[in-house]
C-alpha cells in the first residue's frame, strides 16, 4: 500500500498491520521454550483478528518444499523473532529505570500493539500516554477490556498523526513538559521521512525536561544502502514466488513499500548536539548481551539497527 502524507489505517492494514506482526513475534518468543520476554495480550490480540500477513512474523513451520529451496529461512525467521524479543527487553527496561529513578510521565510515541500500560510494574502515581491513530488505539483498549485486563499505571490514550501537531495533543490531555518523562521511539523511524523525522526529535527535546529518560530504535547506516534493499527485495520475492508453488496460507509481507528509504542523520549524533548525554548500542551486541547473537551463516537475518539509550543532562 502506497503511503500519502495524511494516510490512516485500521488495525488489520498498512502500518497497523506491521504492530500485528511485530505482536506475533512477541507472542512466539512469549511461548516459546527459552522466552527473553513475556507479553501474554500480544496472543489475545492475534486471536481477535485471525490470520493475516502477520502471522509470518512468528515464524511459522514453513512448506517442505521452500526449505528444500531455503534451508536457511527457517533459522532466519527465527532471527527476527529473536530481534524484536530483545527489541522488546530493551525498551521494557528503559522504561523500569526510569520508573525506578523517580520519573512518573511515560509517553510511548507510536503506540502500536504495545501493552506496557498493562505489563510493566509501574510505580504509583505513574501516567502512561499512548500516542497513536484512534482506530490503533481503540482496538488495543477494547480488546483487553474485553478479556478482563486492566491497565497498571493512568493509561491515557492520545489519538494523534505524529506528522501533526501532536504535542499539543499530549499536553492537552495532560502531559507536563516542566517535570522529567521516559520516551519511547520503537519500530517507527522508517516510517517517517527524515524530515519527520528531525521534527519528531525536536518536538520531543522541547517537551522533556532536563533529567529526562529516552529510547530510540535507530535505522542503522546500512538501511538507505540501495544494494542492501535490493538484496533483501530479491530474497522476498524469491520466497513469495516459492510460496505461490505450495498450498500453504502464509502471506509473504511486503513492509519495506511502507519505509521512506532516505538518508538522515542518526540519532544519537542530533541528541549529543542538543545536550542529551547518550549511549549507542549496534543491534548485535545488544542481541548478544541478551543472549540471542546472531549465528555468523545469518547476517543480514535481522535488522542492523542501533539501539540508543539518552538523558537529558542541560537545559538548553
Amino acid at each position: 500500500m502506497a503511503r500519502t502524507d495524511d494516510d490512516s489505517w485500521e488495525i488489520t492494514e498498512s502500518v497497523g498491520a506491521t504492530a500485528l506482526g511485530v505482536a506475533a513475534a512477541r507472542a512466539a518468543d512469549t511461548e516459546s521454550d527459552d522466552p527473553l520476554i513475556n507479553d501474554p495480550y500480544a496472543r489475545i490480540f492475534l486471536d481477535t483478528v485471525g490470520d493475516g500477513v502477520w502471522n509470518w512474523y512468528g515464524a511459522p513451520e514453513l512448506p517442505a518444499e521452500v526449505v528444500a529451496a531455503e534451508p536457511d529461512m527457517p533459522a532466519r525467521m527465527r532471527a527476527l523473532v529473536n530481534y524484536f524479543a530483545t527489541r522488546t527487553k530493551f525498551f521494557d527496561t528503559s522504561f523500569i529505570e526510569a520508573a525506578g529513578a523517580g520519573i512518573r510521565q511515560a509517553v510511548i510515541l507510536a503506540a502500536g500493539l504495545d501493552a506496557r500500560s498493562w505489563r510493566l510494574p509501574w510505580p504509583d502515581g505513574t501516567t502512561v500516554y499512548e500516542l497513536d491513530q484512534d482506530k490503533v488505539l481503540d482496538f488495543k483498549a477494547a480488546t483487553l477490556r474485553e478479556h478482563g485486563a486492566n491497565p497498571r499505571a493512568n493509561r491515557v490514550a492520545v489519538a494523534a498523526d505524529l506528522r501533526q501537531d501532536w504535542p499539543m495533543a499530549l499536553q492537552q490531555n495532560g502531559f507536563d513538559p516542566s517535570l522529567p518523562s521516559v520516551w519511547s521511539v520503537e519500530g517507527l523511524l522508517m516510517y517517517l521521512p527524515a524530515p519527520s523525522q528531525d521534527l519528531l526529535f525536536e518536538r520531543i527535546h522541547s517537551l522533556a525536561a532536563p533529567g529526562s529518560h529516552l529510547a530510540v530504535e535507530d535505522l542503522g547506516p546500512e538501511f538507505a544502502d540501495p544494494e542492501g534493499r535490493a538484496q533483501r527485495r530479491e530474497r522476498m520475492d524469491r520466497i513469495r514466488d516459492l510460496m505461490a508453488r505450495t498450498d500453504s496460507k502464509l502471506v509473504v509481507p511486503t513492509t519495506d513499500e511502507l519505509w521512506y528509504f532516505e538518508e538522515r542523520e542518526d540519532v544519537g549524533s542530533w541528541l549529543r548536539r542538543h545536550g542529551w548525554d547518550v549511549t549507542s548500542t549496534p543491534s548485535e551486541e545488544l542481541l548478544a548481551r541478551y543472549g540471542r547473537a546472531l549465528a555468523p551463516d545469518l547476517q543480514g537475518a535481522s535488522p542492523t539497527h542501533w539501539f540508543i539509550s539518552a538523558q537529558r543532562s542541560t537545559a538548553g
